[in-house]
């Protein structure tokens, strides 16, 4: 019980403090310089509207999210097994891997267009742009991770006639648990950004408006409370899949440190 209370007040109490000052704060700013609604409206006002539009807007968010989730785990994938590739390949790395740092340097913004002149709208282009913006982390951190080996543990292994696969999955996978988990965190924030901005430019049929298409129609009807509430939902759908995979990672990383402190390597 103690630890719960210390916990309130210690971790939980300051930023709820502090994000109650800003929303004290800029209610008073509201009011008192007379803010138009359209330009700014009050806390109270975007509160309403999450109430009068939670339909819709869990609706945008439930979409969207297939769409992070979606370009989420296909960069996992591939980025996992690009990385396996790269780590056994001098050759293959030196020559692919420029072309991964390129893909990552070139705008989203500038790629969405051609995604929509190959595959046309819909969720598998919104799929794929979430895909491309999310897939470098992945990649790099795999990477670094397979490669990162002690070559004291390399040598054991080559005096114990470990097979390349052997060497592969029990020693250089297990070894880019942690750097995979850092990517991954990377990539589960880039996937949000990347879906919502697919829908910028991608968008759905007129029943399957994501909060891409969401935050567009709002900020053309000048509906500024549901632009803010639209806003937030994206934030807390960010924060959802980070924290998702945080968890998943913490789990992960305990079990690969008791595995590395207690298993035997064959």
């Amino acid at each position: 019980m103690k630890a719960w209370i210390a916990w309130i007040f210690r971790d939980l109490f300051p930023p709820v403090a502090l994000f109650g000052l800003v929303l004290i704060a800029w209610d008073v700013a509201v009011w008192w310089f007379a803010i138009p609604p359209f330009l700014l409206p009050r806390p109270m006002q975007i509160l309403g509207t999450f109430h009068e539009e939670d339909s819709r807007l869990v609706w945008a968010t439930l979409v969207t999210g297939q769409g992070a989730l979606g370009g989420f785990g296909l960069s996992l994938a591939v980025g996992i097994t690009l990385g396996l590739i790269f780590s056994q390949s001098r050759i293959i790395r030196q020559s692919c891997y420029p072309y991964a740092i390129f893909l990552q340097t070139v705008p989203i913004v500038a790629i969405a267009p051609l995604v929509v002149t190959w595959f046309g709208t819909g969720f598998f282009s919104v799929l794929l742009v979430s895909f491309i913006i999310s897939l470098f982390p992945i990649i790099t951190n795999a990477t670094a991770g397979l490669m990162a080996v002690d070559p004291g543990l390399i040598d054991l292994f080559r005096i114990n006639r470990a097979t390349r696969w052997q060497t592969l999955f029990k020693l250089r996978f297990p070894n880019s648990i942690p750097h995979l988990v850092t990517g991954a965190k990377t990539s589960a924030g880039l996937a949000v950004v990347g879906a919502i901005v697919g829908e910028f430019f991608v968008g759905y049929g007129s029943g399957q408006a994501g909060l891409g298409n969401l935050i567009l129609q709002t900020m053309n009807q000048m509906k500024t409370d549901l632009l803010f509430a639209s806003v937030i939902a994206s934030a807390s759908l960010g924060v959802a899949i980070f924290g998702l995979v945080n968890a998943l990672g913490g789990t992960l990383l305990k079990r690969w440190q008791q595995y590395d402190a207690n298993d035997p390597l064959f």
